[in-house]
């Protein structure tokens, strides 16, 4: 994929190095044993559905130690407290990063994460291969996140059929029309728009309303980065996208479920 930016080939290239030490000290076939005692999974679009039949927002909160763009986060680090704390503050589901490189992130902290509260819990990653969704439902994710500009067309379908064979929802990320038009292509349930260019790595909201009238009604939207205050959600509610994922925001807080609260209210 020729027009890729290049912090997602950088990121992309040591991930397939990542994927073979791994695959070097547990197989398919160990991940596939380690399914099969794995706990079920929580319905993690149900958990969405459900906080919008109410009428309410459906927050996506993220549990997110560090990021390559603004560094460290949250310093006073603890997955499950987190995890505690946004199911209190009403979150319908957790994204937890497991990239370790790049975003700090750990399988332990999914893991730690979901042992601690009821919600679904979504593998935050740069998905490319197949070995890496077995990876996920082995350690217990209930959704993975495809990312389109990291995907041809060929393992997008792949990866995306596989993660529904495992019983596991996926949410697929775009970024532009172009992107959109190849995640219409699935038999797409939820849609992620990260409103954050991939090439400048500014946010701007109006990314997500752009491409609202070409997704189908029964398409749950969801609206990704640049959300820091309740006027963000409220002109987002303005066009009908009540679904949204959250980590910065919160990471900052010393509360991270009471912010909730108070960006939703």
């Amino acid at each position: 994929m020729s027009d890729t930016p290049d912090v997602l080939k950088k990121i992309l290239a040591r991930k397939q190095e990542e994927i073979s030490e791994r695959q070097a000290h547990t197989s398919v076939a160990d991940l596939k044993k380690q399914i099969e005692s794995a706990s079920a999974v929580r319905g993690f679009v149900q958990s969405i559905k459900n906080q919008l039949n109410k009428g309410e927002a459906a927050v996506i909160a993220e549990v997110k130690k560090a990021s390559p763009s603004k560094g460290l986060l949250r310093e006073n680090f603890i997955p499950a407290e987190i995890a505690e704390s946004y199911q209190a503050g009403g979150a319908a589901c957790l994204s937890v990063l497991t990239d370790k490189d790049f975003f700090q992130g750990s399988e332990a902290y999914l893991k730690q994460a979901r042992a601690a509260c009821t919600l679904p819990v979504i593998r935050k990653d740069f998905i490319v291969d197949s070995y890496q969704v077995y990876e996920a439902r082995a350690m217990e994710a209930d959704c993975i996140l495809l990312i389109v500009a990291a995907l041809d067309d060929d393992a997008l379908h792949s990866l995306y059929q596989l993660a529904t064979e495992l019983t596991m929802d996926v949410l697929v990320e775009v970024h532009d029309a172009d992107e959109l038009t190849r995640a219409l292509r699935l038999d797409l349930v939820l849609v992620g728009i990260n409103n954050r260019n991939l090439r400048t790595f500014e946010t701007s909201l109006q990314t997500t309303v752009d491409l609202l009238d070409q997704i189908p009604d029964d398409v749950i939207v969801v609206s990704e980065s640049g959300l820091h205050k309740p006027d963000d959600i409220k002109m987002l509610q303005g066009h009908g996208v009540n679904t949204f994922l959250i980590g910065e925001a919160f990471m900052r807080c010393e509360n991270p479920g009471e912010a909730l609260k108070k960006l939703v209210a």
